[in-house]
């Protein structure tokens, strides 16, 4: 399992009138914590497209518990169950600063060519680094501030 945490602070173009957080930015803050996520586990989206391979959204499912406010220090907590082979499911869980779960989702990525434009396997030095870390107990890093 990897778990990865990165620290979002609520600014005020992410709320509305009433301070509250707009519901479209979750899907932003998801973004946020996979593209750290990858980045822990050493890669960047920018070496993955040198390599001609893609990662669109096939699907986001977001679940709202509770509502996140003006300056608020957010936790978004990033999962990846298994090892992904052409479709790569990514949960998510964001906390307030109490602790709180106030949001979780789940967004499943897709691994495409960017020469063929068509579904192709995970590359292999992505698999084998997956590999690498799922065979270490968990792979959890301390949070970032984003």
């Amino acid at each position: 399992m990897i778990v990865t945490e990165t620290k979002i602070r609520v600014y005020y173009q992410d709320t509305d009138k009433m301070g509250v957080v707009y519901y479209g930015n979750y899907a932003r803050y998801y973004e946020i914590g996979r593209t750290e996520m990858i980045r822990e586990m050493g890669f960047t989206y920018k070496q993955l497209e040198e390599y001609k391979v893609l990662l669109p959204a096939r699907s986001l499912k977001i679940n709202y518990f509770k509502s996140a406010y003006y300056d608020d220090l957010l936790t978004v907590r990033t999962i990846v169950e298994t090892i992904p082979k052409v479709k790569f499911p990514i949960k998510t869980e964001i906390y307030n600063e109490k602790g709180e779960l106030i949001n979780s989702g789940e967004t499943v990525l897709a691994f495409y060519s960017a020469i063929t434009n068509k579904p192709v396997a995970a590359p292999k030095f992505f698999i084998d680094e997956m590999l690498r870390i799922f065979q270490n107990e968990q792979f959890q890093t301390a949070p970032k501030l984003f």
